[in-house]
């Protein structure tokens, strides 16, 4: 390949800042001129700072829909709710339920968006005067989604079950609810099969009688646009119905934490949700934010790393129903216990994490990571946290992970996957479910969960790894280190951060600009907690940078950082403001780094 590139001419762009193979082994690279020319010519067509116009040209905005871009509205770019199957159906349903006091269920997944998507109609329901029953089942003991049990019980006891973030694939729960005398609505986002289970509505993007377009939405994306239908043929009926708005903040919480694309309406419901949150009218969000420790006006990143994966604890490691009843709770005493106990089963997550990652770590090297399939399997691996460990995998290697936990008792083992950018994974897992190599599996692109025969896992693996190849899984090695510009700790400014936050929110398939401090002196470097790395550079100019490493020690970055105290480096990673003790200054997420000569030009 070398040679035919020699051959044609083309030469590979040399690397930023000379950094060929940074201490996590990647090669620092600039967007290229032709983005700099898009650049540029956004500037002088619209006056907009040059960091903004670099943001907009990386996400193709032409320079007449630049203002737009800046200022997402949601009238503008909420959908018609009715270009989905069944949502006039299910939006005449709820509304039949809500003026006739019908007794209502909601039956949720354990996971954020499930929250999240049964606190939106508990909230909504709430305004006709209905206490909605909220069923979230346990990881452990049912597993994802609806069962038979649970749901004759519900049936038996209400007059609708309304199924979220879950049910696409559950025929059997949902025929034996629909058969003990119950309607069954189910709003949900996964990839659905060939055929749908027969209940009295199905609302799912990812239906294969969809066209696509609305394929990015999480779950409680499509709970939020069928209360926009419904609200809507309340007005109809001469009707006034409750305060969407007010919702959003769970909305964008669901949107951020099940790493929903932050594009169009999603983009938008984002924005105006963090805009919500920063109100404090939640109890319970409000209640999240303190024992978070939150000094500042909540982002994308809050929802992301700090609020969801304490919601997410209950259901991994304790009561699956806490993060849902936290949401839901009216009550600023409940909701402050609520949030202190899933403050505590956070850390006892981050505990039992931490051991089951340095073992698949291991695992997972020793069977080789060059494939296109990072996977670990292990016995007594906690169900609740294989996610989590999938994901710090598929970090660390730059391609797909699974991870399994085994239970030989029960005769199976439960996984969960995560994905690359570009590879589909739920499809690949769903097509091992169809063929037999797996109990159940199913999920959507960048995520997955699977059930397997524990004697049957090397071969699930074994294809899966063939059916993602296909995808072009692990094809090339690992990721290169794309950076956007680079500046000096002189140059971060508050201001800056304040314009950049223009072109937000950030996060899945809109990543937070990225920038390079090239030869700054590392004047302090030290551990902080268990795993990070907490370090200020310095230029020449007298500039000065404060900045962390997250989990660092678990990789090259933390010892390089530690090494280097005194030294000039290369840093990469992404700037935010921090907002402690009221001192509003530009703080650096370290992602990289780099050696650089001690006479760098800074």
């Amino acid at each position: 390949m070398a040679g035919e590139a020699a051959l044609s001419g083309a030469t590979e762009p040399a690397p930023l800042l000379g950094v060929a193979a940074s201490i996590t082994g990647r090669r620092w690279v600039a967007p290229g001129l032709e983005r700099d020319r898009q650049a540029l010519a956004l500037f002088q067509a619209t006056g907009l700072p040059d960091p903004v116009c670099r943001i907009l040209a990386a996400r193709g905005v032409p320079a007449l829909e630049a203002e737009a871009f800046l200022a997402p509205s949601l009238r503008d770019l909420t959908p018609d709710p009715s270009t989905l199957r069944d949502m006039d159906r299910a939006a005449e349903l709820l509304v039949e339920a809500a003026l006739g006091g019908a007794r209502v269920a909601v039956f949720g997944d354990y996971d954020v968006d499930g929250a999240s998507s049964s606190a939106l109609l508990f909230r909504w329901l709430a305004g006709f005067g209905i206490a909605a029953t909220i069923y979230i089942p346990d990881r452990i003991d049912e597993g994802y989604g609806p069962n038979v049990p649970a749901m004759e019980r519900l049936a038996r006891a209400h007059d609708m079950v309304i199924c979220v973030d879950c049910g696409t694939l559950s025929h059997g729960p949902i025929a034996a609810a629909r058969a003990a005398g119950a309607k069954v609505m189910v709003l949900d986002h996964h990839l659905a099969g060939e055929t749908l289970p027969d209940a009295d509505a199905v609302v799912n993007p990812n239906r294969q009688d969809e066209d696509g377009s609305l394929g990015h939405l999480c779950a409680a994306g499509v709970v939020f646009l069928l209360l926009v239908a419904a609200n809507r043929v309340l007005r109809a009926r001469g009707r006034a119905g409750p305060d969407l708005m007010a919702l959003l903040d769970i909305v964008a919480l669901a949107t951020v934490a099940d790493v929903a694309p932050l594009i169009g309406f999603n983009r938008a419901l984002v924005r105006q949700g963090l805009k919500v949150m920063s109100q404090r009218r939640n109890p319970g969000l409000a209640a999240l934010c303190d024992v978070a420790r939150m000094a500042s006006a909540p982002t994308s990143y809050h929802l992301g790393f700090l609020l969801g994966p304490r919601i997410n604890a209950g259901g991994r490691v304790g009561d699956a129903a806490l993060g849902a009843r936290l949401l839901c709770t009216t009550d600023p005493a409940e909701a402050s216990a609520i949030a202190e106990r899933l403050e505590e089963l956070n850390r006892a997550r981050q505990e039992i994490e931490a051991g089951v990652l340095v073992a698949a770590t291991a695992q997972a090297a020793a069977r080789g990571a060059d494939g296109p399939l990072v996977w670990a399997a292990g016995e007594g691996w906690h169900p609740g946290v294989v996610g989590i460990v999938a994901s710090r995998l598929k970090e660390a290697f730059g391609r797909p992970a699974v991870v399994i936990g085994i239970d030989r008792a029960l005769g199976e083992g439960k996984g969960s996957g995560r994905s690359v950018t570009g590879v589909d994974l739920g499809a690949a897992i769903a097509r091992l479910a169809a063929e037999g190599l797996l109990v159940k599996g199913g999920g959507h692109r960048m995520a997955a969960g699977l059930t397997v025969d524990p004697d049957g896992v090397e071969a699930a693996m074994d294809r899966l790894g063939a059916l993602l190849a296909r995808q072009g899984a692990g094809q090339g090695g690992p990721a290169d280190l794309t950076v956007d510009g680079v500046i000096s700790p002189s140059g971060a400014t508050v201001d800056l951060l304040e314009t950049l936050e223009r072109a937000g929110p950030y996060g899945a398939s809109a990543p937070a600009p990225r920038f390079a401090l090239a030869g700054v002196r590392l004047s302090r470097a030290r551990q902080a907690g268990e795993t990070h790395v907490q370090i200020t550079c310095t230029d020449l100019n007298g500039g000065r940078l404060d900045g962390i490493a997250f989990r660092a020690l678990d990789t090259p970055l933390g010892p390089f950082l530690l090494d280097h105290a005194g030294r000039s480096v290369h840093l990469a990673g992404r700037l935010e403001i921090d907002d402690w003790n009221g001192r509003r200054r530009a703080k650096l997420r370290v992602e990289d780094a780099a050696p650089a000569d001690d006479d760098a030009i800074l």
